[in-house]
């Protein structure tokens, strides 16, 4: 079983930690996040360090004190660096631009797709083929990204859809006669 918990997680510089009961409160160059923590797991704070701890020695205990090191250790890399996820659009005539608070998709179907940006994210168009979601919850930039790619997913004989930057596409052969 891997003991990752154990591993102190250091605080960056410019960062702001505030422990108060159960409630993590990360403020950095990037925003503020809040997290209510597990009551299985105990959190201090020593020497610009984080050290968690399981309450008690209970298998469900212990894992759920790592899960909490990884939520908070995001938090941290959230507000001071934040998160970014790449799509690409792979067809014909598939584009995106942003107007507003709203992403226009035209990804082959009859009709563009109107996507509204939520709170707490930042969608860039570098080109009509790229989008970048940028923001400082990985969990929303990740829900996000995958909104968006569930327009329109990669299909495995040509290819085309909308694929994360680094995803590989695995393709298939065409029927044979």
């Amino acid at each position: 079983m891997a003991k990752a918990w154990k591993n102190p997680v250091a605080v960056p510089a410019g960062v702001e930690v505030t422990i108060d009961g159960q409630g993590v409160t990360v403020k950095g160059s990037k925003g503020v996040l809040e997290r209510e923590l597990h009551p299985a797991v105990q959190v201090t704070q020593e020497d610009g360090q984080l050290l968690f701890a399981p309450r008690s020695e209970e298998r469900s205990s212990v894992a759920m004190t790592g899960t909490m090191r990884a939520l908070v250790r995001n938090m941290l890399q959230g507000v001071s660096q934040g998160f970014e996820r790449r799509l690409q659009l792979v067809g014909v005539g598939y584009r995106a631009q942003l107007q507003g608070q709203k992403l226009n998709l035209n990804l082959g179907f009859s009709h563009p797709i109107d996507f509204a940006v939520p709170d707490g994210i930042a969608i860039e168009t570098p080109s009509q083929t790229e989008v970048v979601v940028k923001g400082i919850d990985k969990q929303k930039v990740g829900q996000v990204a995958a909104e968006i790619r569930a327009f329109r997913p990669p299909e495995p004989y040509k290819g085309k859809g909308v694929r994360y930057a680094d995803e590989h596409v695995v393709r298939k052969e065409a029927k044979k006669k």
